[in-house]
Parts: C-alpha cells; structure tokens; sequence
C-alpha cells in the first residue's frame, strides 16, 4: 500500500512483540539529516516503547545512503545485534543517481538478510521530492522511522 494511503506511524500496539533483552543496531545517513534523524527519532522512540533497553541501541552514522550496507554488516558482526534497521533518504533529481543508489542498497540489505542470521530493516525513503520526504518523516504521512522499528521487532520475533 502506498504511504499516501497509508500514515506510517500506525499500527497495532498489541500485535508488535517485545524487544525486551534485544540488541539492536540503527544505521543513519547524513545525507538529508533533516529528513533522516527525524526517522532515527521515531525509529528510536518505538523501539524504546517496545522494551529495547537505550542500552541496546548501538548507532552508527555513514555519510550517504549507499554506505548503509556496509556499516550495516560492520555493526552487526562487532557488536552481536538482534537486528539492524537502516535509514536514508534519496531523493529523485535530474539524474539516475537515486534508481541506482536504491536499488544497490536493497539488494545489499536483501543479501545481509540471507546471509545472517537476523534482519536487516530497509528504512529508506525513496521519494520524488523533499516534500515527500518530509511527509514520511513525521509529517502528514507519518514516520517511516516507526514503521521500520516495528517491522524490525516482528522480524527479530520469527
């Protein structure tokens, strides 16, 4: 369903598992820090509510989206996490840059995810516009950020 029809922030408290004991790794992207430590805050936020100890949180900030998944498998293996979540925004511009960055990036994170033995969590926005952009980063569409905890405490339950 697409985050217009959609706010990103909601969901069924009841049906999200605990992630209680859980180490958990976020990867951020400088790149558009406006947008994206805006996503970090609700990201963060959620798994705090669901029981993720702050000390369970391990951050790790990378220059641009195409740097999350290697910092993602970085942290992963150093500090034993229970899954990471990865956060970005590329926005689209005059060029191709944003089709190849993306799709790189989720390949990557979709390869992470066969190849150990936890998720990881494609937290990207991948909109036309920073308005867009803004609108899923706590704005009229919600957070993304929340949605990418969420999905990850329902992955590190299975």
């Amino acid at each position: 369903m697409a985050s217009s029809l959609k706010n990103l922030s909601d969901y069924v408290i009841n049906a999200v598992p605990s992630g209680k004991g859980k180490n958990v790794g976020i990867v951020i992207a400088e790149w558009n820090q406006h947008i994206t430590f805006e996503l970090l805050n609700g990201c963060k936020d959620t798994l705090l509510q669901h029981g993720v100890g702050l000390d369970n949180i391990v951050i790790s900030i990378v220059p641009g989206t195409f740097e999350l998944p290697f910092a993602a498998k970085k942290i992963a293996k150093e500090h034993h996490l229970s899954g990471v979540i990865c956060i970005g925004c590329v926005i689209k511009g005059e060029t191709k840059h944003d089709e190849y960055i993306n799709h790189s990036v989720a390949q990557a994170l979709q390869n992470l995810n066969l190849h150990f033995d936890i998720p990881f969590i494609f937290g990207v926005l991948t909109p036309n516009t920073e308005q867009q952009a803004l609108d899923r980063a706590g704005g009229k569409h919600g957070n993304k950020g929340v949605e990418a905890a969420v999905t990850l405490l329902k992955m590190m339950s299975i």
